[in-house]
């Protein structure tokens, strides 16, 4: 089809199928080229979208004096998986190898052009195709495990990755990389924390704060950067590791139980709280702030079990005690997030009474995004104390969650759960904080 002065160049666009590469001549003087998509529901009348060659998708109006004329296809990224060209991927090689376990989320996905949706990308050969760095420095061994948006995590998927991290290391892996969707990957992190122990290598939590189709997607930058850590790093625990700044030269590692989104968008939304990230990688390489945990001696030891009779409730002003008693029924624990220091309306002390007097284990932590939980400092707090609420120090309230089904599932009665709480396993919590009994 070439230039097309005389009919309608909307009817004939709308004739032409997705993935086309156009360029628009409009009337006013303009010029947009770019690859034809879908419509949506906010396009308005007589609006194509278009992805321009910056990356970015546009509207653009089709007047009647407009025209257009077809170009040779030349999509901004590789529509079919192509072979790759770095090392053999089919068999391990001991003490080399990066494994990674892709489990959905932003990161492992990318434009079908040909409908202008986003899609996972799924098989060894389409993912090195998409990154084709990623390999360069060794070999990377891909493992798809999960297909899901990360609001769609669940403790059972938890379990499933922490087998599926024990396997690579027994099969020789110097480190494992985890491709997850940002929304719920500190809880993941925290949850492989304590499910996997005696950690041969460390084990990257890695995501992407933007969509593939946008140029400044951070998702190839922050997978290099944590197949590099993954390699490289004397490291034998589990972190997460998104950018630090803005820019794409310098990437944070956060200890995997002490690290929150803090912002929904931006590409370093990832800190950690209660302290500085263990350290980062840039141009320079390695550097730590604090000291990590060495690398284990083999075997790694994993033991997926989770009781989910456990429950994490956020307390607000105006919560009915009749609300927060029927959440808290059947369940054998749940964390508060309380206010400030760790402080909930003194109406809800009844159910709280009665829930510990019933062997429930309940443990109190912070909305504040820095410091940690006192029940010294006002009345309310010595009042929850003598109610028996387990005061946790610094611990994050998605931390404590996790931890606490990891702790039920190891216990026999409450004071036991409780001493597990207490007691610092992954470098969640710093124990002299730890107000665990009553006066």
């Amino acid at each position: 089809m070439g230039e097309t002065p005389e009919a309608d160049p909307w009817t004939e666009l709308r004739r032409l199928p997705m993935g086309s590469r156009i360029e628009i001549h409009c009337a006013d003087g303009h010029r947009w080229r770019g690859t034809l998509l879908p419509p949506h529901d906010l396009s308005g009348e007589r609006v194509i979208q278009l992805k321009v060659d910056s990356g970015y998708n546009v509207g653009v109006r089709v007047g009647h004096r407009d025209r257009f004329h077809l170009l040779p296809a030349e999509p901004s990224g590789p529509t079919e998986p192509a072979m790759s060209r770095g090392h053999p991927h089919t068999a391990p090689h001991p003490g080399r190898d990066v494994v990674l376990l892709t489990s959905g989320g932003t990161i492992a996905s990318r434009v079908d052009y040909r409908t202008g949706g986003v899609r996972p990308v799924r098989d060894e050969s389409e993912i090195l195709a998409f990154y084709p760095d990623l390999d360069r420095e060794g070999p990377v061994r891909v493992v798809p495990v999960l297909d899901r948006l990360s609001e769609d995590i669940s403790p059972e998927d938890w379990i499933l990755l922490a087998r599926h991290v024990g396997e690579a290391f027994e099969g020789g892996a110097r480190g494992v990389v985890i491709a997850h969707g940002t929304d719920t990957l500190a809880f993941t992190a925290a949850a492989l924390s304590f499910l996997v122990e005696s950690l041969p290598g460390p084990v990257v939590l890695v995501g992407a704060q933007r969509s593939p189709d946008r140029p400044s997607s951070d998702g190839p930058t922050n997978l290099a950067a944590a197949v590099r850590i993954a390699r490289s790093a004397d490291l034998g625990e589990v972190v997460v590791v998104m950018h630090d700044g803005l820019s794409d030269d310098r990437f944070a590692i956060h200890r995997g139980t002490r690290v929150r989104k803090m912002h929904s968008s931006r590409r370093d939304g990832f800190q950690s709280r209660n302290g500085p990230p263990l350290g980062y990688l840039d141009a320079s390489g390695l550097t730590w702030n604090v000291a990590v945990r060495p690398p284990s001696p083999p075997p790694v030891r994993v033991d997926p079990r989770l009781n989910e009779h456990g429950g994490l409730l956020w307390f607000y002003p105006g919560l009915p005690p009749e609300r927060a008693s029927a959440f808290v029924r059947g369940l054998r624990g749940v964390v508060l997030a309380g206010t400030g220091l760790g402080h909930v309306s003194a109406v809800h002390l009844p159910w709280i009474r009665e829930a510990v007097e019933r062997g429930v284990v309940v443990v109190m932590t912070t909305q504040c995004l820095e410091g940690d939980v006192d029940p010294f400092v006002y009345s309310t707090g010595r009042e929850l104390l003598k109610a028996g609420v387990l005061y946790a120090g610094d611990l994050l309230p998605e931390t404590a969650y996790v931890k606490l089904l990891w702790a039920l599932a190891r216990a026999d009665g409450p004071e036991e759960v409780r001493r597990l709480i207490e007691t610092d396993r992954a470098g969640e919590l710093e124990p002299r904080h730890v107000a665990g009994a009553p006066p």
